[in-house]
């Protein structure tokens, strides 16, 4: 179960059926069954008795954690994997014209075939890859089953190679599945830079000047642009959120070491969007090297301007997809979108995304509004709504921008 999450978050919380029928091309599944798991899908694998003669179950539960269901008993495996809600997508790998014409026909006289019929009956969306000879898969019932099915269930094309209908790989079936959960053509393969978290800059070895964000909005983002397909390193400070899996990241704590790690990002390799959406330090300082005494009555603390990380990402790369984040507290809507044109101005950003951390904010952090304003003054507004949420509408923004 390491595995899980491992290469991405894009079916983080999907429950998965596997069910394998009868083929050579059933060792597959095995190597599907990981790669699901690997961008964070729950898989159970239902067999056929004609599998379990080429594959032991055991492997199917090493592989996926989970139970294989090769029998049914009086625990009712089939209402509980395939009924209403009870999954999120069935996929049969590999498909038998056997497994076809019995879902085609309401026959379900093994495991595999009764979850089909009663997650067909639930609506459940089911993705199938056959695997056949090839004089099999020209047969006239063959393709009339096909014909009757191709509106209601959703077929992986086979690869026609040595007189045979071959499975499509498993890496095929996983970018379908990928693809059918949001997996984005406009941000797919995407190289993305994004900073997220607060800073924190010492004044003695013990204390330290910092702000109150969580990093949550970065967080989301970030997990996003994941599921989106995007390859994303996150240079991230000491936020209260986790990480998330499939992300390349880099720990930093104070200003300098964000800036300092950026410009080492951007200056060895390529990105397509660099997101700076870190509440970094406006102001750092130089500590003291033993903690300062509490019996003093005052305390003066020098501070000096931190640099503007924003401002030097495109001179470094002038081709990248710059969005910035700038937050006000308790201003009009038109001086934030002032603020915002005036960091576009400043930085070269394509998009910068504004917010109000004011006194509404700060009665309830979950919620919140943005507004997108872009190099043109084009304001798009989120409305006030939960930060996954907003993390999705800035998801879809940045999709259009970029296609």
């Amino acid at each position: 179960m390491d595995i899980v999450e491992s290469h991405g978050t894009e079916l983080a919380g999907k429950r998965i059926v596997l069910c394998i029928s009868g083929s050579v091309a059933a060792y597959k599944s095995i190597e599907l069954a990981r790669l699901l798991m690997r961008h964070g899908a729950d898989v159970t694998c239902v067999a056929s008795d004609a599998v379990t003669k080429l594959i032991q179950p055991d492997y199917f539960k090493w592989a996926t954690g989970n139970k294989a269901v090769t029998k049914l008993t009086g625990d009712l495996e089939h209402i509980k994997l395939a009924d209403y809600n009870r999954s999120d997508l069935i996929v049969v790998y590999p498909g038998t014209a056997n497994t076809l014409g019995k879902l085609a026909n309401g026959i379900d006289d093994t495991p595999v075939s009764t979850v089909l019929t009663v997650g067909f009956g639930a609506k459940i969306p089911i993705v199938m890859a056959l695997a056949m000879h090839q004089a099999m898969y020209e047969n006239s019932a063959v393709l009339r089953n096909i014909a009757f099915l191709k509106d209601k269930v959703e077929f992986v094309e086979p690869n026609m190679v040595e007189g045979k209908a071959k499975a499509a790989e498993p890496e095929d079936v996983l970018e379908y599945v990928l693809r059918r959960f949001g997996r984005s053509p406009a941000l797919s393969g995407r190289r993305v830079l994004i900073t997220a978290g607060p800073t924190i800059e010492h004044i003695d070895p013990v204390r330290v000047i910092t702000n109150q964000s969580t990093g949550r909005t970065g967080i989301l983002l970030a997990r996003e642009l994941i599921s989106a397909g995007a390859q994303v390193t996150l240079v991230y400070g000491p936020g209260a959120e986790e990480a998330p899996k499939g992300a390349r990241v880099i720990s930093v704590k104070t200003v300098n070491e964000m800036f300092s790690v950026v410009k080492k990002e951007l200056e060895q390799k390529r990105f397509d969007v660099a997101i700076l959406a870190a509440a970094a330090s406006d102001y750092t300082t130089t500590p003291s090297r033993t903690k300062i005494k509490s019996t003093q009555k005052e305390l003066i603390i020098k501070l000096r301007r931190a640099p503007k990380i924003i401002d030097h990402v495109k001179k470094i790369q002038s081709d990248i997809f710059l969005v910035g984040f700038k937050a006000e507290a308790d201003v009009s809507k038109k001086a934030l979108v002032a603020s915002a044109m005036k960091k576009i101005r400043e930085s070269g950003a394509d998009l910068v995304i504004a917010n109000d951390v004011g006194a509404r904010y700060q009665k309830n952090p979950e919620l919140n509004e943005v507004l997108i304003v872009d190099r043109d003054g084009k304001v798009v507004s989120s409305g006030r709504q939960k930060k996954l949420k907003i993390s999705k509408f800035i998801r879809k923004h940045l999709e259009k921008s970029l296609a």
